[in-house]
């Protein structure tokens, strides 16, 4: 059976998904992206003597905020009540880079996936934004969805 598009109408043409016939379920997702820098700048995010300030606090509020935003950025994507969102930035010295994860949960008809993938997304380019005067060879990557439970699709995990 081929897999439908549910962001498409019978026109082919993009459209907001009706999710008014659908019950409210707990639904959690988790995101993760990393973030690629030179020794120098790993090294000055550690010593936290980045000129523009905490690297690894404004990037974890800037993802929160993000995250609450995400149907104002995503133009299909629905608004819905975040009951948690949380972002873990740890520094990996074996890759030489930052990593984020998000953590996101709504009591709610429709799935927190994407608000899980903003809140990493924009943590990551803050990350970027901080630290640009430094190095602009910075690499954004891995940009993911760890995992993700109920909905039309079911559950899913990458691990």
């Amino acid at each position: 059976m081929k897999k439908k598009l549910s962001h498409i109408n019978n026109k082919g043409k993009a459209t907001m998904v009706d999710v008014s016939e659908k019950k409210e379920t707990l639904r959690i997702a988790e995101a993760f992206a990393e973030v690629k820098v030179s020794k120098e700048v790993f090294d000055t995010i550690k010593k936290n003597e980045i000129s523009k300030g905490d690297v690894l606090t404004v990037a974890k509020l800037a993802g929160i905020q993000a995250a609450k935003k995400t149907s104002e950025l995503i133009p299909l994507c629905h608004n819905i009540f975040i009951s948690k969102v949380d972002i873990e930035l740890k520094l990996n010295k074996k890759n030489i880079s930052v990593e984020i994860k998000s953590f996101a949960k709504t009591n709610s008809v429709t799935g927190i996936e994407m608000e899980a993938l903003t809140a990493v997304s924009v943590a990551a380019l803050t990350v970027y934004d901080m630290c640009k005067a430094l190095d602009k060879k910075i690499i954004i990557r891995e940009i993911k969805l760890l995992s993700k439970t109920r909905g039309k699709s079911g559950d899913f995990s990458r691990r």
